[in-house]
């Protein structure tokens, strides 16, 4: 499930389109993603401030902010560092699944 919401900010079609699409393959990245959640906020001084919130099974929350001028980098920014450490995670829980027997 995916909620594109914006906080100060007009939120066109083609922006929430773009961010859905970006975030669209993080649960593929990591299977227990369920829910992923992008709030755009535009009054931090100019500065447009991008959150995005990843839930998954087990209340796992992964939550990455990104700030700048640009919101297409802000989002692809944020979930570059999102991607990353879903796959550092999923390492994480293979390396100790191995390691049980």
């Amino acid at each position: 499930m995916f909620t594109i919401s914006g906080k100060h900010i007009e939120m066109s079609q083609a922006l929430k389109s773009y961010a859905e699409e970006k975030t669209g393959k993080l649960p593929r990245l990591y299977n227990i993603i369920n829910q992923v959640e992008v709030v755009i906020d535009g009054r931090d001084g100019g500065k447009i401030a991008v959150e995005i919130i990843a839930r998954g099974e087990h209340k796992k929350v992964f939550v990455v902010k990104e700030k700048g001028d640009d919101i297409h980098a802000c989002i692809d920014l944020a979930v570059a560092r999102l991607e990353t450490r879903l796959r550092r995670q999923k390492t994480r829980e293979r390396n100790k699944k191995h390691l049980a027997h």
